[in-house]
């Protein structure tokens, strides 16, 4: 995928605006000969058909008069000026719209790197064996009062010694819920802790 600013445009579409903001600028006046293509296509380094092509805009702009014999005229400057202002917006627009799908696509890897993570993460918990660290699950009683209250609020490991590193909900882990997470009706709770701090986790969620 192209990256933003790295839009490819056409060398006889540049040649025609270069010309066109000559004109804007005031290097080239209304009714003036341009240069014939074999000078221009040296000028700027291409073939006479690159050159061809880009006047064949401009004419179709009404930004000069081509004609077989006399060559080519400028014919208005205001239609340079709308030429090389669409351009430019059109430009503009391409180049926002790249940068955009070039967003959408970084925020779907990082999504998905995400979700990999936290499987991951989900994983280790499942199927850990080691007694040290393997995480027990309690089931919150419907009646508890810790329900509609945050960790943080309730500072459970300052009143259990239980570290929470998750929290089943609807057949989903959240993973390291935090400070803030309000603990809901059936949640299922993941902590890790000895034999004591099991038992004083459950004797404080289900203490009124």
């Amino acid at each position: 995928m192209l990256s933003p600013g790295k839009i490819t445009i056409a060398r006889y579409l540049k040649i025609a605006v270069d010309i066109a903001a000559r004109i804007v600028a005031g290097d080239l006046v209304v009714g003036e000969k341009i240069k014939g293509r074999s000078v221009l296509s040296t000028e700027y380094n291409v073939s006479p058909e690159t050159i061809r092509r880009a006047m064949s805009i401009l004419s179709d702009k009404e930004v000069v008069e081509v004609n077989i014999g006399s060559g080519i005229t400028v014919l208005s400057r205001e239609k340079a000026v709308e030429f090389v202002k669409s351009f430019k917006d059109d430009e503009s627009i391409s180049e926002l719209n790249m940068h955009l799908h070039t967003l959408f696509d970084k925020r779907k890897e990082i999504d998905e790197e995400i979700s990999d993570t936290a499987k991951q993460i989900i994983d280790m918990y499942k199927y850990m064996r080691s007694d040290l660290i393997t995480p027990v699950e309690i089931r919150l009683p419907d009646d508890s009062h810790i329900i509609g209250q945050s960790i943080g609020a309730l500072q459970i490991w300052h009143n259990t010694g239980a570290t929470i590193i998750g929290v089943v909900q609807d057949n989903q882990v959240i993973i390291s819920p935090g400070p803030y997470y309000e603990f809901a009706r059936d949640d299922n709770v993941l902590i890790v802790g000895d034999e004591n701090v099991i038992e004083r986790f459950n004797v404080f969620i289900n203490n009124r």
